[in-house]
């Protein structure tokens, strides 16, 4: 079986997610085949499957064992043949980037904006992009000066600085990607072209809720606002993502493998200043 490793476990285990009672085995993703089955005709022994989300690693333990406990109708068949180091990198990550990828209509021509790029899923949501559309131009934001060599050399057009909340440039763009959520959202918003779309689909900067938020005047003009959560499981989107990454040869591979008895160097890492991009840890 191997797992992803996300910010939102880390916020868990520093006690930052009010609904989860500790002691529990965390973990909010999955890959791995059946071992036993109460549902042996969609879910057989020795079936491939994804599980995202639902309430693994919160009100029940998750993902972070040997073997995980879930619900029938937290399990998706899937047909891939990609090796579970590499598979263990996309249900979480590349269903969120793949799901605001759809949302935001990316088209020829766009000039997009990911802020956050470092991340996981900004890794991810790039590599979507750039398959079905190479020449369109993609910049990544930062809080940190010294990842922008990493940002370029990931496949970023552009790195452009943040600090205190604002992108360091007057650039303006038609889509965007917002991972660092409410506590910059409004500064992308002023960073978007006529009729741009944002799609606020993280929170890295740590705050929820976005306060005195006027739609009216805040939003581009004639511009959209979306989002999407991970929450929003679909099995046959997940299959859909997983042939789109075969048909288009993205490159879904981790930035870091470690083993079980390794997660706690794998959360140190994450949670570091140099972490970039998609974490898992597989088993022993």
């Amino acid at each position: 079986m191997g797992r992803g490793i996300n910010h939102s476990e880390i916020f868990t285990r520093n006690g930052l997610s009010p609904t989860v009672q500790l002691p529990r085995i965390l973990g909010i993703e999955c890959v791995g085949v059946i071992e036993k089955s109460t549902e042996g005709k969609r879910l057989p022994v020795g079936q491939r499957v994804i599980s995202i989300m639902g309430d693994m690693g919160r009100a029940f333990d998750g993902s972070y064992a040997e073997y995980a406990l879930l619900p029938n109708d937290q399990i998706y068949p899937v047909e891939t043949d990609l090796p579970w180091e590499i598979l263990a990198a996309v249900p979480e990550t590349y269903y969120t980037a793949y799901g605001s990828f759809k949302n935001l209509r990316i088209a020829e021509g766009d000039r997009v904006l990911v802020r956050g790029g470092t991340s996981g899923v900004g890794i991810a949501f790039l590599r979507l992009v750039k398959s079905g559309f190479p020449r369109v131009h993609v910049a990544g934001s930062s809080r940190s000066a010294q990842k922008t060599e990493i940002l370029l050399a990931a496949g970023y057009d552009e790195a452009i600085p943040e600090s205190d909340g604002k992108l360091e440039t007057e650039e303006r763009f038609d889509k965007a990607l917002e991972l660092i959520g409410p506590a910059t959202l409004k500064d992308t918003f002023a960073h978007m072209n006529e009729s741009g779309i944002v799609c606020s689909t993280g929170q890295l900067g740590g705050e929820w809720y976005l306060n005195d938020f006027d739609p009216i005047f805040d939003l581009p003009a004639n511009g959209y606002l979306t989002s999407f959560y991970s929450g929003n499981v679909d099995g046959g989107r997940l299959q859909e993502m997983l042939d789109h990454i075969q048909k288009n040869g993205v490159d879904v591979r981790p930035e870091r493998v470690f083993t079980l008895d390794q997660t706690p160097e794998a959360h140190a890492y994450l949670d570091g200043s140099r972490s970039f991009g998609k974490v898992v840890v597989v088993d022993n």
